[in-house]
């Protein structure tokens, strides 16, 4: 008789940002994936981001940010006839490369529906998106580089919740986003409902933190007014990460400093 005891299971440590490596994100498949034609989840976000956009006159706001930007040109592209200048911040050096590369060499055709889409909700828009993307600067850096008030807008896409499995990460970085803005600047933001940690391709897992409407209000209510969530189903045109769906957040940061 067997009278070994059974080992007690190893518990799963929650893999946090700096654990993954980023400047190896598999752009080419990232954009196979997600951005080489338009999705509906695609479609919803744009049209969700665009009101807000089109509540400002033309270049009414200084400069905005889009934090974790990405190899995803469409935020860009929205903020290209409200903002006078747009700082794209990305840590990753795979993600530099091919954004400035957009920039200087201009956006891939498959780009071109996108920013049809935008610019018919805006025709603030500028007739090319050449144009409106040349309000953006790629700037290297992650979130611990940002200043603190120095933004009338930040943008914020499907990144929070997909660089780290660390929930208490995850809080620190959505607090930096909402620092990021001046007091009464404004905050908008897409996530992931309930993804887990997710696979791009055939490469290595990458950490994300599952979320849902009752995980951002959770995040967001004590330190922005305004706030206002919004849910796009889930997009089955996409690739299966495991998600419920897709969660739209607009808010304010407070006049008067909310707790931290």
């Amino acid at each position: 008789m067997d009278r070994t005891e059974p080992r007690p299971r190893a518990e799963h440590r929650a893999r946090r940002n700096r654990d993954a490596d980023w400047n190896a994100w598999p752009v080419v498949d990232y954009l196979a994936e997600n951005y080489r034609r338009l999705h509906p989840c695609d479609v919803g976000v744009i049209h969700h981001h665009s009101a807000v956009y089109r509540s400002y006159a033309p270049a009414a706001l200084d400069r905005t940010l889009e934090l974790g930007a990405g190899p995803n040109l469409y935020p860009l592209m929205l903020a290209g006839a409200a903002s006078r200048r747009v700082d794209a911040l990305e840590p990753s050096a795979a993600n530099v490369r091919y954004l400035r590369h957009q920039l200087v060499h201009g956006a891939d055709d498959s780009w071109q529906p996108f920013y049809a889409l935008c610019r018919s909700l805006d025709p603030a828009l500028p007739e090319s998106c050449a144009d409106a993307l040349s309000r953006v600067r790629v700037v290297p850096g992650t979130a611990d580089d940002l200043t603190p008030g120095r933004y009338d807008l930040a943008s914020m896409n499907f990144v929070a919740e997909s660089v780290t499995e660390d929930f208490d990460e995850f809080t620190a970085l959505c607090a930096a986003f909402v620092r990021a803005v001046r007091p009464g600047g404004r905050l908008l933001a897409s996530f992931m409902e309930q993804m887990p940690s997710y696979r791009i391709g055939t490469g290595p897992v990458w950490p994300a933190c599952p979320v849902d409407e009752a995980t951002l209000r959770g995040v967001f209510a004590p330190r922005t007014t305004g706030l206002r969530i919004v849910r796009l189903a889930k997009d089955r045109t996409l690739p299966e990460y495991g998600d419920t769906g897709v969660l739209l957040l607009t808010a304010e940061r407070p006049e008067v400093p909310a707790g931290e």
